[in-house]
């Protein structure tokens, strides 16, 4: 068993909302997508995909893309990123999937799940204080993603393993320090963190770097070539 990462999916089968409009880079990037995952993830494999999965604003506009991603090898962890509005309750996401009949969608929503020897936690976070846009209400968010981060982990901790962080936003501040939520994984003893949102111009180093003993990741599928990358 292996574990893969890749963030930010941007998939639009159940909308319009094609990517290529961002440069040609994104051209035909879900049928890249496939090709590389296929190539290389296993049945009894993982993929951890921490956020903007889909363009649907509900259930019924992202179930296409959920299709899609149901079909590929493997099993996969969903979280939340700051464009998925589809996003549900773990109630609705059941209903939905005995439905449709998906059996490899696993859902990280306030909880942890167990993957072989590891536990998978994590939250969307959320921007960095430090920002220049910041308001009031980025820190009611950021502190409520803060702590469902923290409850996710107290989780894991229950369920033992190695424990992996899945974040939408970079834990960082502008100055690529930890903030809160590279703080907090750290305290709870977390050796690897993947995160996506940041589609630009990066630092190379970004894409895999060890900060106080943590292992970081930036997984933005753009970024990485469309094709996820292998964790352990």
């Amino acid at each position: 068993m292996a574990i893969y990462a890749i963030s930010d999916l941007h998939l639009s089968f159940g909308t319009d909302k094609p990517m290529d409009v961002f440069g040609g880079r994104w051209e035909n990037h879900a049928q890249r997508i496939r090709e590389n995952w296929e190539r290389k993830v296993k049945e009894d494999d993982w993929v951890l995909i921490p956020g903007d999965i889909s363009w649907g604003i509900d259930l019924v506009e992202a179930d296409p893309d959920l299709a899609f991603i149901e079909a590929l090898p493997g099993n996969k962890i969903l979280s939340k990123g700051n464009h998925d509005y589809w996003w549900s309750t773990m109630s609705k996401f059941s209903q939905h999937f005995e439905l449709k009949g998906y059996k490899t969608l696993h859902m990280l929503h306030n909880n942890a799940v167990t993957v072989g020897d590891f536990t998978v936690c994590g939250s969307r976070g959320w921007k960095s204080p430090d920002e220049e846009d910041f308001t009031a209400e980025d820190k009611k968010i950021f502190n409520r993603e803060l702590e469902r981060l923290k409850l996710s982990l107290q989780q894991g901790k229950k369920l033992g393993g190695e424990m992996i962080a899945m974040l939408h936003y970079p834990p960082f501040d502008q100055k690529h320090a930890p903030n809160a939520f590279g703080q907090l994984l750290e305290e709870f003893g977390v050796k690897i963190c993947i995160y996506g949102h940041i589609h630009g111009k990066a630092n190379e180093a970004w894409l895999d770097e060890c900060i106080n003993e943590v292992e970081y990741h930036l997984i933005s599928c753009n970024l990485i070539g469309f094709d996820p990358i292998k964790l352990r």
